[in-house]
């Protein structure tokens, strides 16, 4: 090419084009995306604004449904990430949200703390105790680990009995909100727990997204794919599983506080070891490492069983008998998913997304060739 025959330098007006690959098609003009973070906080924004306006055209039921869909949802979002990403099985998340709910119990009852502040505070010592656990758990793997979290699960929130005078035994410790003043006589406490509890939500989710799309999220991904890889390419291996405990029980520990303001009540049998099972379950049918998958499998985790247990008495089912069927759909449900979606609900719908953007480029090949 002669001198004369260089291209021209693009002025500031014009849009610059990226050289096509090799065997590939050219690709489309640079585009300017929001930063991350930015990003994430329209979207929170968003959904805080839809949810608003939802929880006011619901009834009184339907927005605690809600409230119990979000406080759920930080604790499954949480489990997610440490199975999905950091690669490590663990059973035990429903003895951190227990140390949540308690501490904040605790804190509401002897220090009479703002709402907020509690929420903070039960969270951090839920972090707190991730790692110490983390730490003391970081040469486990596998079915060790899964051992390790199931016998947390058990036996932790069964201190709330040995020491009654401190945690209410059986009855547990009451936990009674009330709606703020500048928001009127009339607005529903159901309403408030929503609102409440959904901010939270959105804060976890976007503070998670962002670190899922940060060094520590590559850096867990690593460690899941291949740990000796991880560890020969100068990653801390121990450090990263105790930073993934402690993430996942700090969401557990805030989903334990958000629970509590919505039941009103603080006790061992709210944190028995089925809520920690409920809990994978939700993250498994949602799909692992996905945050919408934790979406849907909250919801499922809420919805699903007081809609059967409608169904089987208007079918004539007797009260006794009817509790059992959403615990039958639950393992009926989850033998479906992972046999048709092994990669959970939001797995199936991303594919199933992939495939109708790949399938009118494939027609349009068709009909050109014919």
């Amino acid at each position: 090419m002669l001198p004369n025959d260089l291209p021209e330098r693009p002025s500031a007006g014009d849009t610059v084009s990226l050289p096509a690959r090799a065997g590939g098609a050219a690709r489309g003009p640079l585009r300017w995306r929001p930063p991350t973070l930015a990003r994430h906080l329209g979207w929170a924004v968003l959904g805080a604004i839809v949810l608003g306006l939802v929880t006011t055209k619901l009834s009184d039921f339907r927005d605690y449904e809600i409230a119990q869909v979000a406080a759920y949802l930080v604790a499954v979002a949480g489990l997610s990430v440490l199975i999905g990403l950091s690669g490590q099985i663990s059973i035990g998340n429903g003895a951190f949200m227990a140390v949540g709910g308690y501490t904040s119990a605790l804190i509401f009852i002897h220090l009479h703390w703002p709402l907020v502040v509690i929420a903070l505070a039960a969270t951090a010592v839920s972090a707190v105790a991730g790692a110490i656990f983390g730490f003391a758990a970081a040469r486990l793997r596998g079915p060790y680990l899964a051992g390790a979290t199931l016998l947390l699960a058990v036996a932790l929130p069964s201190l709330a009995t040995r020491f009654q005078s401190v945690f209410g035994g059986d009855q547990g410790l009451g936990f009674f909100v009330s709606v703020p003043g500048f928001l009127g006589v009339s607005f529903s406490l159901s309403r408030y727990q929503a609102w409440f509890t959904c901010g939270f939500a959105l804060l976890a989710l976007v503070l998670l997204a962002n670190l899922i799309r940060s060094r520590v999220g590559r850096n867990w991904r690593a460690l899941r794919d291949d740990e000796v890889a991880a560890s020969l390419a100068g990653l801390n291996v121990a450090r990263l599983q105790i930073r993934a405990f402690v993430v996942s029980a700090a969401c557990a520990g805030l989903g334990g506080v958000l629970l509590a303001v919505v039941v009103g009540t603080v006790s061992a049998g709210l944190f028995a070891l089925s809520l920690s099972i409920q809990l994978l379950t939700a993250a498994v049918l949602g799909g692992l490492g996905s945050l919408a998958g934790a979406v849907w499998g909250s919801a499922i985790l809420v919805l699903l069983p007081s809609y059967l247990q409608n169904q089987s008495i208007s079918l004539g089912i007797s009260q006794a008998k009817s509790g059992g069927v959403p615990i039958v759909a639950y393992g009926v449900v989850l033998i479906a998913v992972m046999l048709i979606f092994p990669g959970g609900i939001q797995g199936a719908l991303s594919r199933l997304y992939a495939w109708g953007r790949r399938r009118p480029a494939g027609d349009h090949q068709e009909k050109g060739s014919t």
